[in-house]
């Protein structure tokens, strides 16, 4: 019972967390919050599995892993989610702007293969330690470096050819005359 309300009180204070990290592998709102309930249906169906309370976010994380993983196993596919809006409220200018650079790292992380996202996200966006992840990925830490490094590589590359790409030229002002 003890157990129980350990793991309950790590999903309510991991749920953002876990949240994100389901977002950033796949793209898809509805499809993270699946991922996450899963998770928690999981997680407090085996509570007595987790050995030791200060290994709970590890744990929560290979919960979702596995979850992950068995979504790709069925072969479902992710749906595209470019149209989500970023609440900002900055000028129209700064906010397209920014939007446009969203779209752009969502697009570059879409293209990444799942495994290589996987790592990015967990040591970029989460701030696991290369142990926690290879933990978690259950994968040797060497494997999680040379992943980290390819991620970010492929990434980069990625974000530079969408840079390079010449920019699409603002229409003509219109004046009237008179």
């Amino acid at each position: 019972m003890r157990r129980a309300r350990a793991v309950r009180r790590q999903l309510e204070e991991q749920r953002d967390a876990l949240y994100q990290l389901a977002y950033a592998w796949c793209q898809d709102p509805y499809l993270a919050d699946d991922l996450v309930q899963q998770t928690a249906a999981k997680a407090l169906q085996n509570a007595a599995q987790l050995r030791c309370e200060a290994h709970a976010r590890a744990w929560l994380c290979r919960i979702l892993s596995n979850c992950w993983h068995d979504h790709l196993r069925r072969g479902r596919e992710t749906v595209d989610v470019a149209t989500v809006v970023c609440i900002d409220h900055h000028t129209p200018e700064h906010e397209a702007e920014r939007e446009a650079v969203v779209r752009r790292v969502r697009a570059a992380m879409r293209a990444l293969s799942p495994e290589h996202r996987q790592v990015l996200s967990l040591v970029d966006l989460q701030g696991c330690s290369y142990a926690e992840v290879a933990s978690i990925l259950e994968i040797p830490v060497g494997t999680v470096m040379s992943r980290l490094c390819r991620a970010r590589r492929a990434l980069k590359a990625q974000l530079d050819r969408e840079a390079a790409r010449p920019a699409v030229r603002p229409p003509a002002r219109i004046r009237r005359i008179q």
